[in-house]
Order: C-alpha cells, then sequence, then structure tokens
C-alpha cells in the first residue's frame, strides 16, 4: 500500500468527502431526466466512444448518472443501498481511497470504451452497472458476515451475494467467447460490451483489494476501534505524551516515532497494562505487558 500512502499524502487534498451522496444525485437527475426524455442520456450524454473523439467530450464524466434502475420503487431501494455501502466504505477506507476506487472504476470504464471501439470497431455505450457492483465487491470484502435481508425476509450474509454476483459477472464475461452469444454479429457486440464493462470492474476490484495487503486495519472492529481513539484524542479524553524530541508517538518495542518515517502507524494495545504504544510492526508481536 506504499504507493496508495504516496499517493494519498500528494494528492488527499483534492478528494471528495462524502462522494457517494453526490453520484446518488446524480442519479436521481438521470432518473428523472429519463422519465421526461428518455432518448437524451443515449444521445448526448452515454459513453460512445465514437463521440467523444467527435469533440463531445463532456461524456466522459455525464455518463455516470445512468439510473441503476427505471423503476422508481426499485430506484429508491438500489439508491438508498449504494449510499449505505458508499458510506461504509469510505468510513473503513478514508476519504481519498474511496475516491481513488470509485475513479479507478470510472476510468477503466473509458478504457474498455475506446478499446472496443478501436479494437472491434463497433461505438456501444458502456453503462454503470458493472461499476456500482465493484462497490459491492468492495463491501463484502470488508464486512462479509453483515446480514440483509433477501426480498426483506430471508436473512442472508453478504459474503453469500458476493459469490453469486461474482458467478454472475463470470456468465457474463463468458458469454462473449461463446458462439451463440458473442458470435452473433449484431447481438455479439452487445454481450462484448457487457463482458467488457464486467472485467474491467471485476479487475478494479482485484486490484485494489490485492494491492491492501494488510487488510486487517481496514475491518469494522480496527475501523471503529480507530476512530473512537482519534474521538478521544480530538476530545482531551485520552492524555497523549508530548515526547522531548517533540514526537507523539513512540513504540514501546523498537522506539521509533513518526519523526523517523511519516508511514509507521501507531496503535495502542488494549491488552497490556498501561498506555504502551506500539508500532505496526510490533502490534501483534510484542509481549504483553501485565
Amino acid at each position: 500500500m506504499d504507493w496508495m500512502n504516496k499517493l494519498e499524502r500528494k494528492f488527499g487534498k483534492y478528494a471528495i468527502p462524502n462522494l457517494m451522496y453526490y453520484i446518488i444525485i446524480l442519479y436521481a437527475v438521470g432518473f428523472v431526466l429519463d422519465i421526461f426524455a428518455p432518448s437524451f442520456y443515449m444521445q448526448y450524454l452515454s459513453l460512445n466512444a465514437y463521440a467523444i473523439l467527435h469533440g463531445q467530450v463532456w461524456r466522459l464524466i455525464t455518463f455516470i448518472i445512468q439510473p441503476p434502475s427505471s423503476s422508481i420503487w426499485f430506484m429508491i431501494f438500489t439508491l438508498y443501498l449504494y449510499y449505505m455501502i458508499g458510506r461504509e466504505l469510505e468510513y473503513a477506507w478514508g476519504t481519498f481511497r474511496f475516491n481513488l476506487y470509485f475513479f479507478t472504476g470510472v476510468l477503466f470504464h473509458i478504457i474498455a470504451a475506446m478499446l472496443m471501439y478501436f479494437v472491434l470497431k463497433v461505438s456501444l455505450p458502456v453503462g454503470t452497472y458493472y461499476l456500482n457492483m465493484s462497490l459491492f465487491f468492495a463491501y463484502a470484502a470488508l464486512y462479509p458476515n453483515h446480514q440483509f435481508l433477501l426480498f426483506g425476509i430471508l436473512p442472508i450474509k453478504v459474503k453469500y451475494l458476493a459469490w453469486i454476483d461474482g458467478a454472475y459477472f463470470g456468465y457474463t464475461i463468458l458469454q462473449a467467447f461463446l458462439p451463440a452469444y458473442g458470435g452473433n454479429v449484431l447481438g455479439g457486440w452487445f454481450y462484448q460490451a457487457n463482458a467488457l464493462a464486467a472485467f474491467v470492474s471485476l479487475l478494479n476490484f482485484l486490484i485494489f483489494y490485492l494491492s491492501s495487503r494488510n487488510m486487517r486495519r481496514f475491518s469494522p472492529k480496527e475501523v471503529k476501534r480507530r476512530h473512537t481513539y482519534h474521538k478521544e484524542v480530538n476530545e482531551g479524553i485520552r492524555n497523549q505524551e508530548q515526547y522531548a524530541d517533540g514526537a507523539k508517538h513512540r513504540c514501546a518495542v523498537c522506539g521509533r516515532t513518526e519523526l523517523d518515517d511519516a508511514t509507521l502507524e501507531f496503535r495502542y494495545c488494549s491488552k497490556c497494562n498501561g498506555n504502551y504504544e506500539y508500532c505496526q510492526d510490533h502490534l501483534f508481536t510484542h509481549e504483553h505487558i501485565k
């Protein structure tokens, strides 16, 4: 995650707080637009590589407003679900990492549309359905045992829904290579476009997940503990020691501080008798002080 830390230190100030709130507003605008002008999105706003290369560059952004459903009731449910997932991911990862994940998915969709145009010689709109589903994969990776009520009645853990969605993604990608689907001249383009959108969304999740080597720090328990700690510090509940050299954190094992390495993270151990603080390398390996 060193590269993410470097990016966050350099570009973190540009991250958009509560990003999913604004995305939900865009979806709502897209839904209203779809009611009053059903063809306007496809004609002027969708991710169409041919139109983009001929001057309609606003499509690189406006394609995001495609609503996830044309049904008002399903739309309300979906927007609430997306907002909840986005809020939890931003809470767990931080504003910058959530922004990076979402906009990397957007970039991959743009690349997919361009590849389809230059390689397959077709220009079909690439929608946002799989982009949103990649958010669900990330949520399932962080909260696998969280339960949803399927159809409002049947409780089911998120990890099982993620496996079902993963199988759906796999089948969508496979369709592009099946003669009955991808082999058809006109229909094949449609399935190839869906397959490419599913692939880049899945790729975005895998890259982000595999590059996050220390996923323990994003677990719900650790996130809650970290936020509680920062709250106590800000409220003055925890009396934080100020060392002579100006450091605020010092590992009780190796003695390193944040002045030695700005990327070091420090935590207090709840099992030690006293306020002993440890760096990330010794938090789980030190001998507890009784």
